[in-house]
C-alpha cells in the first residue's frame, strides 16, 4: 500500500514571472523598506529595496561588459554577507546561471564545481579565495573572468577585476540592455546549479530552474513562512539551498535580511541587538542554547516546565480557558525561566525553523514551551530546498510537518519517501542518475525512508542513502574519504561516522597481509588486538589520515579514529554478500566506541 497527501499552490507576492525579474518588481512594491541590515565599524546600518537594486544592477550591467551571455555558469565563491546576495542578483537578472560554492572548500572541491558546471566567471571574496582559483585556474579553460568582492588585501590584481570596476564598468552601460535580458528569461531556464554531495563519488550539480523556485516561493508563502515585514537574522551559508530559500522569500513579500558578522560567538550578542522576528538555523545553534540553559536547572525542573509551557500554549492556541492555579504555575516559569530564553533570542522572534539535520523532540518542546517556537521542515537541494513544513498554530512535535500546497507526497512499498511537485528540480548537470534523485512518472525518489500518520504529518525514519549530516547540518560524503583511506596500506575497511555530531570521526581495521610482516621487521607483537593498540602504527595511520584530510574542507576533515581489533566480515553482520558496508550495523554495533571518541 502506498499513502498520499497533496495540497494546492498559491499566487506570488511580487507577481514575478521568474527569478530574474523579481528584484526589479520588489522594488517597485517595497523600494523604500529596509531590505539589508548589516554591521560596519560595530555599527548597523541599513540599506533600502532601491539601494540594493542599484547595487545589483550595476553588477548586471558590469557582468554584459564583460561578455556574460544568457544561460551561461557564474559562480559565488563568498561567506554569506550583503555582498553575496548583490552578486547573486547581478548574474540572475543577466540571464546568467548562478553556481554557489562555499567558502570552506578546499582548491580540489573549488575546481571540481568550477569545471564541472563549465563555469566563465567566478566572484571571490578576497585574498584567500583568490588564492584558491589561482591554484587551479590552469585546469579551467571556460573560466574568463575572477571578480574580487573585497580586493584590499589582494596584492596582484593583474589576473582579476574588482567589484567596484565591474559596477563602474556597468555604469557606462544603458539599462535597457538589462531590463531586456531579465525579460527574456522564461520559467524553464536554469536558475542556479547547487552541487550537493551524493551517496558516493564527486558532488552532483542539481540543475534548479527559475519555475521551480518560483513555485516554492509560492507554496512557502501560502504556507505562512516569511512574512511581509518580517526581519530574518542570517548566519546560515548562501551556497546552501537553505539561505538561497530565505533571501528569495524576504524579497519576494518585503522582508528584511540582517547578516550576522560572521563570529560564531557574536550571535546571540547580534540577535539582541537586531531584535529578529524569524530565525532559521541548523539544529546546532539551537542545541548550544539549550545545553547553556537548562545547564542551570534540574534535568527534572526542566522536564516540568517543558510539559508545562506545552500544556498552557496549546490550550491558549485553541481558544480554551486555562485553569487559574495552572496559569500561576505557567506565570511563575515565565517570569524565571522562559523570558530568558526569548531573550536569548533577541526576544522577538516569532518562529524559528531548524533544518538540515534532524534535531531532538525535547528540544523542540522546551522552546516552544518558552514562547520560541522552533520548528522542523524537511526538503533538499533536489526540491528547491523544501518539501515540508510546520507552523506555530499547527505543528506535531517529533514530525517534519505537512507537504507545502502544490507538493504531494508518497511513501512507497519499500518505505521510500517519492514526492511531486513544480519544485522537484531538473536533473543532475551532465548526469543522468538511476538511482538516488531518480525522477520517475514525475516522482522524485529521496532515498530516505518515511511514514505519513492519519493527520498527513510526515516523519523521516530512516535513510536509504549513505550522507552523513552533521550537527551543523554539513552534507558529508563518506565514501570518498573511506576510499582514500582504504588506499592505507595498513587499513582494511574505513568507516565515517558523525551522523548529527560536531564532526566526523572514523573507524578503521587493519590489513593483515601487510601489517603482520611490517610487525616482524618491528619486533613488536604480530596479534591483530595488540597491533590495534600500537602507538608506533597508530602514527603511521594518523599520517595517512592528514594526507587525506588535506584534500577536503575544514568540516569535513576527519578529527579522530579508532582501530578495531578484528576486521569486519559477513559473518559478523557488518558486509554484505558483495562486501559492501552496512553503515547502519556499523553504527549501532559500536556505538560504545564511537561515543568514546567524542569523550575524550
Amino acid at each position: 500500500m502506498e499513502a498520499s497527501v497533496t495540497h494546492s499552490a498559491a499566487d506570488a507576492s511580487t507577481g514575478s514571472r521568474t527569478i530574474a525579474d523579481l528584484l526589479s518588481r520588489a522594488v517597485d512594491l517595497y523600494g523604500d523598506r529596509t531590505a539589508v541590515k548589516v554591521k560596519r565599524d560595530g555599527a548597523w546600518s541599513d540599506l533600502t529595496f532601491a539601494e540594493v537594486a542599484e547595487i545589483s544592477d550595476e553588477i548586471s550591467l558590469g557582468l554584459i561588459d564583460l561578455g556574460i551571455a544568457p544561460g551561461e555558469r557564474v559562480s559565488i565563491l563568498c561567506r554569506t554577507r550583503p555582498e553575496w546576495t548583490y552578486a547573486d542578483w547581478g548574474a540572475i537578472q543577466t540571464g546568467a546561471v548562478v553556481v554557489p560554492i562555499y567558502q570552506t572548500n578546499s582548491p580540489e572541491e573549488c575546481e571540481w564545481v568550477l569545471a564541472d558546471s563549465d563555469a566563465v566567471a567566478v566572484f571571490v571574496e578576497n585574498q584567500g579565495e583568490l588564492q584558491k582559483v589561482e591554484q587551479i585556474r590552469d585546469r579551467l579553460p571556460h573560466l574568463r573572468h575572477v571578480i574580487v568582492i573585497d580586493p584590499s588585501e589582494v596584492a596582484d590584481m593583474t589576473q582579476a577585476i574588482s567589484l567596484d570596476d565591474l559596477r563602474a564598468r556597468g555604469r557606462t552601460r544603458d539599462r535597457a540592455e538589462l531590463t531586456a535580458r531579465y525579460e527574456a528569461v522564461e520559467p524553464s531556464d536554469p536558475f542556479t546549479f547547487i552541487y550537493t554531495s551524493g551517496t558516493t563519488g564527486p558532488p552532483k550539480g542539481c540543475v534548479l530552474t527559475h519555475g521551480n523556485y518560483r513555485a516554492m516561493l509560492d507554496m512557502a508563502e501560502q504556507g505562512g513562512g516569511i512574512v511581509e515585514n518580517e526581519l530574518t537574522y542570517l548566519y546560515l551559508p548562501l551556497a546552501h539551498s537553505y539561505a538561497l530559500l530565505i533571501q528569495l522569500l524576504s524579497y519576494d513579500v518585503g522582508a528584511a535580511i540582517a547578516y550576522w558578522s560572521n563570529d560564531p560567538l557574536q550571535i546571540i550578542v547580534e540577535l539582541n541587538e537586531v531584535h529578529p522576528t524569524s530565525l532559521p538555523s541548523v539544529p546546532r545553534i539551537f542545541e548550544k542554547i539549550y545545553t547553556l540553559v537548562t545547564g542551570n536547572y534540574p534535568r527534572e525542573q526542566i522536564d516540568q516546565a517543558s510539559q508545562l509551557g506545552v500544556t498552557v500554549r496549546h490550550m491558549q492556541l485553541r481558544g480554551e480557558p486555562v485553569p487559574p492555579d495552572l496559569q500561576a504555575a505557567f506565570d511563575r516559569a515565565d517570569a524565571e525561566l522562559f523570558a530568558n530564553v526569548r531573550n536569548a533570542f533577541g526576544g522577538n522572534v516569532r518562529q524559528a525553523v531548524s533544518g538540515a539535520a534532524p534535531i531532538a523532540k525535547e528540544i523542540l518542546e522546551f522552546f516552544y514551551a518558552c514562547g520560541v517556537p522552533v520548528l522542523e521542515g524537511y526538503g533538499m537541494t533536489e526540491t528547491s530546498t523544501a518539501a515540508t513544513f510546520q507552523s506555530p498554530e499547527e505543528h506535531k512535535f517529533g514530525t517534519v510537518g505537512k507537504p507545502f500546497p502544490g507538493v504531494e507526497l508518497r511513501v512507497a512499498a519499500d518505505g521510500e519517501l517519492l514526492i511531486k511537485g513544480a519544485n522537484v528540480f531538473a536533473g543532475y548537470h551532465k548526469r543522468a542518475d538511476a538511482s538516488f534523485g531518480a525522477i520517475r512518472d514525475g516522482w522524485l525518489h529521496t532515498g530516505d525512508l518515511g511514514s505519513i500518520d492519519d493527520e498527513g504529518f510526515l516523519s523521516i525514519t530512516g535513510r536509504k542513502k549513505d550522507i552523513i549530516i552533521t550537527a551543523g547540518g554539513k552534507n558529508l560524503t563518506p565514501a570518498n574519504i573511506e576510499n582514500d583511506m582504504k588506499q592505507c596500506r595498513w587499513v582494511s575497511q574505513a568507516v565515517m561516522h558523525g551522523d548529527r555530531r560536531p564532526y566526523p570521526v572514523m573507524l578503521l581495521t587493519l590489513d593483515v597481509e601487510t601489517v603482520v610482516p611490517w610487525a616482524q621487521q618491528q619486533g613488536l607483537p604480530e596479534d591483530i588486538p595488540s597491533l590495534s593498540r600500537e602507538p608506533q602504527l597508530l602514527a603511521l595511520i594518523q599520517a595517512d589520515l592528514d594526507r587525506a584530510n588535506a584534500k577536503y574542507a575544514q568540516v569535513e576533515q576527519v578529527k579522530k579514529f579508532l582501530v578495531l581489533e578484528h576486521d569486519l566480515s559477513q559473518e559478523t553482520g557488518e558486509l554484505t554478500p558483495t562486501l559492501k558496508i552496512k553503515r547502519n550495523v556499523v553504527n549501532e554495533k559500536y556505538a560504545a566506541r564511537f561515543d568514546s571518541l567524542y569523550d575524550e
